[in-house]
């Protein structure tokens, strides 16, 4: 399966379907952490290039309830028009990630909220799935709510978000996304051109 990790600049998403033997792509505007396949630019340039499936993070800064107090009206239509190119691409199956916030309302709600802490992970980050065609991830029976922290990411979830089995317990987890995606040092966001 060809698949467009968008906005991930790790390549951890990207690597846990790689290993699931599929052809992955990250893209960011940010040069990718480690090696392998990676477009560094614009992904709307890229979202008409034939992909099966499109795991997206778009930067969540601007879709939030707390960064839309301080963005601008600009601003927030930029965030969210960015958002639906992701909805609205052309690709058969697509999930994107973001926190609770604007899309909720602006676009539709959620098909799922997750937790971290329902794939093993020991935190608590409330994380929207807006999916086209993918199963839902199903949580791990058992788990229980810890730390507030980033949502997590792991091979398990990549093979049901390509409709494999789920691989064996105890995988790795890997980091799905973090808050220097969204902005650098220097203040400026990642994400968007």
């Amino acid at each position: 399966m060809k698949v467009l990790v968008a906005c991930e600049f790790s390549g951890r998403v990207r690597d846990a379907f790689i290993r699931r033997g599929h052809e992955a792509v990250s893209c960011d505007l940010l040069p990718s952490e480690s090696p392998g396949p990676h477009y560094q630019g614009d992904v709307r340039k890229i979202l008409r290039d034939g992909w099966d499936l499109m795991v997206a993070h778009p930067p969540c800064y601007r879709l939030t309830t707390r960064g839309r107090y301080r963005a601008t009206e600009a601003e927030k239509r930029e965030g969210e028009e960015f958002f639906m190119a992701m909805v609205n691409a052309p690709i058969s199956r697509i999930a994107i990630e973001n926190p609770k916030g604007a899309m909720s309302r602006i676009y539709r709600t959620p098909d799922q909220i997750i937790q971290p802490w329902m794939f093993g992970d020991k935190i608590n980050k409330a994380t929207c799935l807006w999916l086209k065609d993918c199963p839902p991830p199903i949580p791990h029976k058992g788990r229980r709510a810890g730390k507030s922290c980033s949502h997590r990411f792991n091979d398990g979830e990549a093979a049901v978000l390509t409709g494999l089995s789920a691989v064996q317990r105890g995988s790795p987890a890997h980091s799905l996304h973090h808050f220097s995606r969204h902005r650098r040092r220097d203040g400026r966001t990642m994400g968007m051109a």
